[in-house]
């Protein structure tokens, strides 16, 4: 891409093609969507989870805020985008084509001694004064303020960030630090100018918080107007998760070992206290702050969130879709293990394959399916086709790629998610809304799903079994222990599939969002009005 970022406005018949400048009069939608690095280029239980938001509540509109890493990540659209999105724009973080002339700036001193400021006052842990995310928000990307050739080049940002290496700066050299900070700082930017470029709408919903949530705080603080935010999983936690293993970071600490409690080398706690603020942020400025089981809730207000601001909204499921499918299944129970999911490393796809070769040595017949986009971590698949042919899996473990869960879930006898990190997976309440025992790691809302939440819930009684985490025996015993108890395995199935009926089901999900989407938009015209009076 030539610019930083691209308009496209939609027609009924989802014309994406060209770029088209939108008016920003009159709100084009009730709802912007802010999306990091999902719906509509990727699937995955977040990107189902938008799509069923989007068609199951038609009476709003939608703008879709797209945010990526390069643009050379992502290929075509993998949904069709319903009429009632009106407008998708996509701003990729890492494609910074840019390229100024170095020239001496002076930089403006109360511009860079606000951000100072804002960094000083999250070390306390105490909320972030208005006025100050006013002053940075508002300044940041413009001239007079704080410009990019600003950032890049002046006095006052080479004193900023000279000051910081010698006042906490423990461990790399200059360099190191000087450049972390650039990259960390530098998509800051485009989502400044994101944020003041976007069409005007009623009231704006991240679907995370880091850069997602940071340009919700930057629009909402800009434009007043509503800020709902949704967490699918725990933006920090999983970033603590990607970073501890990241092998782009240059890290002097030995033995690293990837776990979140080992001692980390300075620039890669730099970049988690990066997150950790824009979560902070995000959660002052968001209201409600959603999470999809009570963990995660306790997890959000640990973080820093507001309790007064959060509730629990769990994913729902729409039962009847899938009357067909249990109906297809057939009365013997299939000796198929299915993972659907991305191959990727947090879904810990190697523990699957590896509770296969010793599901295999009890159950010769049994296979293990593996359903699910292999294009986002080319270097893993291949590292988990490799673990297949070394265990002499080859004929037992099948790599299929996408698949139409329809067609699917009839085959399988058993779901299995060996991940590292979940939310609560979608997967699962498909599974149980097509007759499917589930073994799960105990991670996320897994348990609640499977043995079950509240006490109410707990009577029904366990609709599968949950395993520890990477403890590919464990699976293994599990999985085999329902498979060939079929008494049990029916009455995990009713279970379920009860479970899914009377505390899982998408009008639940869609009455809850409906009336918060509507409070949001009550409020916005409030505001308008009163601004009108003023």
């Amino acid at each position: 891409m030539d610019k930083l970022f691209s308009f496209l406005s939609l027609d009924k018949n989802k014309n994406t093609d060209g770029n088209t400048a939108v008016d920003r009069g009159e709100p084009i939608a009730d709802i912007a969507l802010l999306l990091e690095g999902t719906y509509p280029y990727i699937r995955g239980g977040v990107s189902s989870w938008v799509h069923q938001i989007i068609t199951g509540l038609p009476e709003y509109t939608f703008s879709l805020i797209f945010l990526g890493g390069e643009s050379s990540s992502y290929g075509s659209q993998k949904y069709e985008l319903p009429d009632n999105v009106v407008h998708l724009e996509h701003h990729y973080l890492m494609d910074l084509t840019e390229e100024f002339k170095p020239k001496r700036r002076k930089g403006n001193p109360k511009a860079f001694a606000d951000i100072r400021g804002l960094h000083e006052q999250f070390k306390t842990g105490k909320p972030i004064a208005d006025k100050t995310l006013t002053s940075v928000f508002n300044n940041i990307g413009r001239e007079g303020g704080i410009s990019k050739q600003d950032f890049l080049f002046s006095e006052q940002s080479w004193k900023v960030i000279s000051d910081s290496y010698e006042k906490y700066c423990t461990e790399p050299s200059f360099i190191d630090y000087f450049w972390s900070v650039r990259i960390m700082h530098a998509p800051l930017f485009m989502l400044a100018e994101a944020a003041r470029n976007m069409p005007h709408v009623r009231s704006v919903h991240s679907i995370s918080t880091g850069y997602a949530g940071l340009l919700g705080v930057m629009i909402a603080q800009q434009r007043d107007i509503p800020y709902i935010l949704t967490e699918h999983g725990i933006y920090t936690k999983e970033r603590k998760i990607d970073l501890a293993q990241a092998s782009w970071i240059y890290d002097p600490v030995a033995d690293l070992g990837g776990a979140l409690d080992d001692e980390v080398g300075y620039i890669r706690q730099l970049w988690i206290r990066f997150f950790e603020l824009s979560g902070r942020l995000t959660y002052q400025k968001s209201n409600p702050i959603i999470s999809l089981y009570e963990g995660n809730r306790q997890r959000q207000i640990d973080d820093g969130a507001e309790k007064e601001k959060t509730l629990v909204i769990p994913n729902g499921i729409e039962l009847e879709k899938f009357r067909e499918v249990r109906e297809a299944r057939g009365v013997e129970v299939p000796m198929v293990l299915g993972l659907i999911g991305r191959v990727v490393p947090i879904k810990d796809i190697k523990t699957f394959i590896r509770a296969m070769r010793a599901v295999c040595d009890e159950l010769p017949e049994a296979e293990g399916w593996i359903a699910g986009p292999e294009d986002e971590d080319e270097e893993y698949v291949q590292e988990c086709k490799d673990l297949v042919r070394g265990l002499g899996l080859e004929n037992r473990v099948k790599f299929l790629g996408f698949q139409d869960i329809f067609q699917l879930l009839p085959q399988l006898g058993l779901m299995v998610l060996t991940s590292i990190s979940e939310a609560l997976p979608l997967v699962i309440l498909e599974a149980y809304a097509a007759g499917l025992p589930c073994l799960a790691t105990d991670v996320g809302s897994c348990r609640e799903l499977i043995e079950g939440g509240s006490e109410e819930d707990k009577k029904l009684g366990k609709s599968g079994e949950v395993v520890p985490i990477a403890d590919p025996d464990a699976v293994a015993r599990a999985a085999v222990s329902l498979l060939t108890d079929t008494t049990r395995w029916y009455e995990s199935q009713k279970i379920g599939l009860e479970r899914a009926q009377r505390f899982y089901t998408h009008k639940m999900m869609f009455d809850k969002y409906r009336t918060i989407y509507s409070e949001a938009l009550a409020s916005f015209e409030s505001s308008t009005v009163d601004q009108g009076n003023s």
